[in-house]
């Protein structure tokens, strides 16, 4: 009995990884724009992709679909959430709430070496030919590290989300014009220890990329 019972706790846990390695596998390809807005998803081709079984892939998708990356589609099965403008500018809404709060604080609390580190970090911005795959990379430490430093680990949470879903929009927006907004004016607002000028600062910013994203997304 106990043998079977732990057979069966160790089938169970089996599953359960591979469920959280299919679902890291294909979140990771939706957040990079392999897998296209509006795309149609087959379980099977998703399985030989992922090289697994299909119930993964379908316990997967369904938590896909919960978080909003995905979209149930009846007789079809799922299909990639494309990109809308209201979605996109409730993002953006929120990262103003989240960000410019996370602004102010920062540049209060900020250490020289935090400055420093944050600096560095988005160094590959300021570097001519710079691999754009790296710059939104930096962009997204840049603004989480911000929120770190801010202290406020419900904010660090919420916007470790969100970003994740901004990702998945510079991927995709970048693919069709490589310009970036840059983040100099909330770096020498941080450097600077001016609270006020580092919200604004992120604000400006903030809105200058969702302005970049509903040209590019209204087309």
């Amino acid at each position: 009995m106990i043998v079977e019972l732990a057979g069966e706790i160790v089938e169970e846990r089996s599953r359960e990884g591979e469920l959280e390695r299919v679902y890291r596998l294909l979140k990771n390809w939706l957040m990079e724009g392999e897998l296209a807005p509006g795309q149609v998803l087959s379980e099977v081709d998703l399985a030989r992709r992922c090289e697994s079984s299909r119930t993964p892939v379908r316990e997967a998708c369904s938590r896909l679909a919960q978080d909003g990356w995905l979209t149930r589609v009846r007789h079809k099965g799922y299909i990639v959430t494309p990109v809308s403008i209201k979605d996109l500018l409730q993002l953006y809404e929120f990262r103003k709430i989240l960000e410019c709060f996370a602004a102010r604080k920062a540049a209060e609390l900020a250490l020289p070496d935090q400055l420093d580190e944050l600096d560095v970090v988005i160094a590959p911005e300021r570097t001519p030919g710079a691999d754009i795959v790296q710059v939104v990379r930096s962009s997204d430490i840049f603004h989480l590290a911000i929120a770190q430093i801010a202290g406020n680990q419900r904010v660090v949470d919420q916007l470790r989300l969100t970003l994740e879903y901004q990702h998945r929009l510079d991927c995709l927006s970048t693919a069709r014009d490589p310009h970036w907004i840059p983040h100099g004016e909330i770096m020498a607002a941080l450097r600077g220890r001016r609270g006020a000028d580092a919200e604004q600062a992120m604000a400006v910013h903030i809105d200058h990329s969702r302005d970049r994203m509903i040209k590019l997304f209204a087309r």
